[in-house]
Parts: C-alpha cells; sequence; structure tokens
C-alpha cells in the first residue's frame, strides 16, 4: 500500500505559503511607509537665531478689594462701606473694604537677539536706583525666557520651515549642514526628527 504523500506535504506547503505571505509583507513595509507614512526632505540648515528675554518686575500699588475681616496686613489707602454678604457668610451687614496693596508686576522687558556665529548673551540689567527691597517702585530680576531656531529649506522646492531647539541641540547643529526632516502631507514638519548628534551629552549650557 503506498502511503499518502499529499497528507504528508500539506503541512510544508502551509508553512511555505505563510514565509513567502511574511516576506511579502516585510518588502511591502517600505512601500507603505513612503505612501502613508511621514515624508522625509532633504533640507538644508540655512539661518540659527536666537532670542533672550528678561522680565522686569516693579513694586506697585494694585487696587483691590474684599471683606474687611480678611484684610490683607500690607493693605493701605483703605475705604470702608456696608454691605450684605451674598455668599451669607456674614450675617446682616458687615463691612467691606476697596484699598490698595502692593504688588510685583512685569512692567518692561529686556531682551537680547542675534544669529550665529553671534554667540546668545543675555541683555545687560539696568534696574532703577530710585528704590530697593521691598519699597514702592523698585525693581527686580522676574522670568527668563530663551528661545532659539533654526531656519530649514528643502533643496528641492525652496519651501522653508522654522524649528525650535534646546540650546544643547542648536549649538549642535551647524549652519549649511544638509538634513532629513520629516514632514507630513499637510506639510507640516516634525522638527522632533532632526538628528541630535551623541556628541550632544554633557553639552553646552545656558548663555551668561
Amino acid at each position: 500500500m503506498k502511503p499518502a504523500r499529499p497528507a504528508l506535504l500539506a503541512p510544508r506547503r502551509a508553512r511555505l505559503h505563510g514565509l513567502a505571505l511574511l516576506l511579502g509583507l516585510l518588502l511591502m513595509l517600505p512601500l507603505l511607509w513612503r505612501l502613508f507614512g511621514p515624508r522625509g526632505v532633504e533640507v538644508e540648515l540655512q539661518r540659527k537665531t536666537w532670542r533672550l528675554e528678561i522680565d522686569i518686575q516693579k513694586r506697585v500699588l494694585e487696587r483691590e478689594s474684599g471683606w474687611c475681616d480678611a484684610l490683607p496686613a500690607q493693605a493701605r489707602e483703605v475705604q470702608r462701606r456696608w454691605l450684605s454678604d451674598p455668599a451669607g457668610e456674614r450675617p446682616g451687614l458687615a463691612e467691606h473694604c476697596r484699598y490698595a496693596l502692593p504688588q510685583w508686576r512685569a512692567l518692561r522687558q529686556l531682551r537680547a537677539e542675534g544669529a550665529a556665529p553671534r554667540p546668545p548673551l543675555w541683555p545687560a540689567v539696568d534696574l532703577a536706583p530710585e528704590a530697593s527691597g521691598e519699597a514702592l517702585g523698585a525693581e527686580r530680576l522676574g522670568e527668563r525666557r530663551a528661545l532659539y531656531e533654526v531656519e530649514l529649506a528643502a533643496l528641492a522646492t525652496g519651501q522653508r520651515w522654522h524649528c525650535r531647539l534646546d540650546l544643547a541641540h542648536w549649538q549642535a547643529l551647524p549652519t549649511g549642514r544638509r538634513l532629513r526632516l520629516r514632514v507630513d502631507r499637510q506639510g507640516v514638519a516634525d522638527c522632533s526628527s532632526l538628528p541630535r548628534p551623541r556628541s550632544l551629552s554633557g553639552r553646552g549650557g545656558d548663555p551668561q
């Protein structure tokens, strides 16, 4: 009696069919990525700019109002009147105050800006000398902001994008360098796709 060879070959054929299907899918992945994934555009880094800002806060009087039994200790120029409490926390009429309160407010800004190869430097600080400490008219340093941008142009079309980077990444990318930038089908750039050199670890620092 002859052995049933077709029955023995069936599992092998199924395995070969599965391997062929898997290989076909793997070969199609680059095409699917090109058709449906973000587009990689060859660009040139044409310009690097920076802007550094410092808020200058000033001690000024701000007009406030509130219930007199919760008046801040630093309240000045207090004006009182009797009102009913709509929240019902105070029975009958209670004293309501209008007053002035010393506050720190950002009223002006120092700014320095430029482009590479000029290095980023914080603007010189000039505080009003008339008062100091917590006195009215005194000034102090407030929030600092740093903005580092690169301008990229597509080699094929000239289309331009601007990307904000951290200082170390900004310093590591030289002007004139050609890079690959992922851009979606709407033309929006993925700035995080810009290559980050391994040498960035531990490099760079805040400008002085």
